[in-house]
């Protein structure tokens, strides 16, 4: 009986299978099969196990399914028109925001997991993991489903966000952005693009008077001792100076809020034509080596002006003397149409070229690191996970391990070619390594955190790593999440793994250079095979197993940032506004009636302690033209004569009453109604609204 049933169920599932191209073709499924299959089904349906993963991640299902977890596969039709090869094994796109194909195929050799995945296809799913955010619609999703991106992660994910967002730091915590994040500017914002052009000229002072304080002190040997090139035209070094000094003292001004009754724009004291004769000589001595005549009086000048910059330039350091911006396309990721420029005319003239991009604000320029912190001459930057699992109240897991990411060719300022400037694996995998690289260096241009530590221990900088460069990026992970808090979806039961990039300045201190959303996860090295996996792991420990059990082990997550809670007071709008509509008819309030009859609009309320007084009735008045009638003050007043004609209708005057906030509509009183009517005569008694 048992046998007759299987067969039966075999063909409909085989029946009613959905149609993928690119599905696993299971072998011929036999009764003990489906009978195992149908067991584990049950007990993970009903525990709510069942998961999909949308992507490349073998990992993450290795890791579920060892955890009693079902996959529940889902077919996208229009991934297939890609021209990416997909796999038999998967249905899903490989692609990813910055992830890359890992190439591993699934393990699944008596098809169980794929009979398992046919029998509750129409469960439902309550952990996704995906590499696109927008794969699936977290506003239809349960509140108990699970999935690991967060909605409006753009704030700063993305190059635009992180630059704007950055900037109103001060308004959640006391640190500055240029401590830790380079100057960048929106180059399709008019007002941003003015600024920037700014910042590159007063750079330009700045560079200048470090080239010549760096020359004299034969700091740079090499420039020194090669043949000098004379200028096309004449260079007049001191004009030069009092330029650039001038230029200085005015920002040193603006600074401290000095120059409020001299000039509203400090940089207006120089013409155009002044600053382009400026740039032009600046690029005859500082990129052309131009051979130039300095007198020690200009010298200690310059060195006293590098002095007080130093004490409000955080980036003095690391802005090198040849003014080199890096431009990137907020449109792009993996490193593509990322470009480094001296010239000024060359940076707005790459961006001038995409007037699309321009139109969006979407190019960013900003501030290149031109002094980083080089292992054997050759530059990098770091790779550093972290994972948020609640944005209200902020909770952030730093990663303890990392990896390091070499260029092909050893650094030098003389060339823009990204094989030297950028360090993307996505970029540099392509390249040929220089032979004039160090040999310790791996031609995969990968090294682990402690081959890291291994170097600087090698240096006597051991303690610099601890001291230094992971308090450094933690602090900066920190201030970026602050500053868009409250612009990302705070889903519960939402989770999200980022990539943040760094490079370190010669004093070993971290400069953020972005955050990526879906860091890659592909085993390209060994580096990468080994940590991947283990972070993958690691931040199912933290969202799944600590969720079962507080005291579970997290592998390498330290959550170094934990927000208390904070109240969302219930939305009320913009405007606090309180509707109400013009009585019809003006009428005269009713006259006071006993306490024990209520009037038709209002009650009289007398409060507890004159409740054992008993109210004096008031005297009668006859209402006669020779009877005087006394008001509160005691002034005798005359009531006008009784007259035979009808009343003249007066008109009548309205106030609106202020109530307060408790959603009741404001109420007109007459002003003009004759006083008699109503009189209210002690403070204790209180007239409300009747609900």
């Amino acid at each position: 009986m048992v046998q007759q049933c299987s067969e039966v169920e075999i063909k409909t599932l085989q029946a009613t299978s959905p149609p993928c191209r690119h599905s696993v073709h299971l072998p011929v499924i036999n009764p003990d099969r489906l009978k195992t299959a149908k067991a584990i089904v049950h007990q993970t349906v009903k525990l709510h196990k069942v998961f999909s993963v949308q992507g490349p991640y073998p990992v993450i299902r290795a890791a579920l399914r060892a955890r009693g977890w079902v996959e529940k596969r889902i077919c996208h039709p229009h991934h297939h028109t890609s021209k990416r090869p997909v796999k038999e094994t998967s249905c899903n796109d490989a692609g990813g925001t910055e992830g890359e194909d890992d190439g591993d195929q699934e393990q699944d050799p008596d098809g169980l997991y794929g009979l398992m995945s046919r029998l509750v296809r129409n469960e439902i799913v309550y952990f996704y993991w995906t590499n696109r955010r927008d794969a699936i619609n977290t506003s239809i999703l349960q509140k108990d489903q699970i999935i690991n991106h967060f909605a409006k992660a753009g704030s700063f994910t993305t190059k635009v966000g992180l630059c704007v967002n950055l900037r109103s730091l001060h308004w959640f915590d006391s640190a500055d952005p240029d401590t830790f994040f380079p100057r960048c500017y929106r180059l399709g914002a008019r007002d941003e693009k003015h600024a920037f052009i700014e910042d590159y000229r007063r750079t330009a002072c700045t560079s200048l008077l470090k080239y010549i304080v760096e020359r004299v002190q034969h700091v740079h040997k090499k420039r020194i001792n090669d043949p000098i090139r004379e200028p096309s035209e004449p260079v007049i070094i001191p004009k030069m100076i009092n330029t650039a000094l001038k230029v200085c003292q005015a920002f040193l001004e603006s600074l401290e809020h000095a120059d409020i009754d001299t000039s509203l724009d400090p940089y207006q004291s120089l013409t155009k034509e002044e600053w382009e004769e400026f740039i032009d000589s600046y690029y005859l001595v500082v990129h052309g080596s131009a051979q130039i005549d300095i007198s020690d009086q200009s010298v200690g000048r310059c060195k006293a002006m590098l002095q007080r910059l130093a004490m409000v330039s955080p980036q003095l350091d690391t802005d090198g003397i040849h003014n080199i911006w890096i431009i990137k396309p907020g449109a792009m990721s993996r490193g593509r149409g990322i470009k480094c420029a001296k010239r000024l005319n060359e940076i707005l003239s790459v961006v001038d070229s995409d007037p699309a991009l321009i139109k969006e604000s979407k190019w960013v320029v900003q501030k290149y690191l031109e002094s980083p912190f080089l292992v054997e001459g050759t530059k990098f930057d770091v790779r550093q996970w972290f994972l948020v699992t609640d944005w209200n109240p902020l909770t952030v897991w730093f990663y303890r391990k990392c990896y390091l990411r070499f260029s092909t060719q050893p650094y030098s300022v003389d060339s823009m070619d990204n094989s030297v400037h950028l360090c993307n694996n996505s970029i540099q995998k392509h390249l040929r390594p220089s032979h004039h690289r160090h040999p310790s260096i791996p031609e995969d241009n990968m090294w682990s955190d402690d081959q890291f530590k291994t170097f600087l221990s090698s240096r006597g900088s051991q303690a610099q790593w601890e001291d230094v460069v992971v308090p450094g990026m933690k602090k900066a992970i920190i201030h970026a999440l602050q500053t868009t808090q409250d612009l990302v979806d705070s889903r519960k039961n939402t989770f999200e793994l980022y990539g943040a990039d760094f490079m370190l300045g010669r004093d070993l201190h971290p400069w953020l250079i972005e955050i990526n959303a879906s860091p890659t996860m592909a085993p390209s090295t060994p580096i990468t095979a080994r940590l991947c996996a283990a972070v993958q792991e690691d931040t199912l420990r933290v969202v799944l197993d600590r969720r079962a059990d507080r005291s579970a082990h997290t592998g390498d997550f330290e959550l170094i940032y934990h927000q208390a809670a904070v109240v969302v007071p219930q939305y009320v709008g913009v405007n606090l506004l309180i509707e109400g509509f013009r009585l019809k008819c003006s009428r005269l309030l009713p006259p006071l009636r006993p306490l024990d009859h209520s009037a038709p609009k209002y009650r009289v309320k007398v409060k507890k302690e004159m409740s054992s007084e008993k109210l004096k009735p008031l005297p009668k008045v006859v209402k006669s033209a020779d009877t005087p009638v006394k008001n509160m003050t005691g002034k005798v007043l005359r009531l006008p004569p009784a007259s035979s004609q009808p009343p003249v209708p007066i008109p009548i005057e309205t106030f609106t009453l202020q109530l307060p906030k408790t959603g009741h509509r404001s109420i007109h009183v007459p002003l003009n109604a004759c006083s008699h009517s109503v009189f209210l005569w002690r403070r204790s008694l209180e007239l409300r609204p009747l609900l």
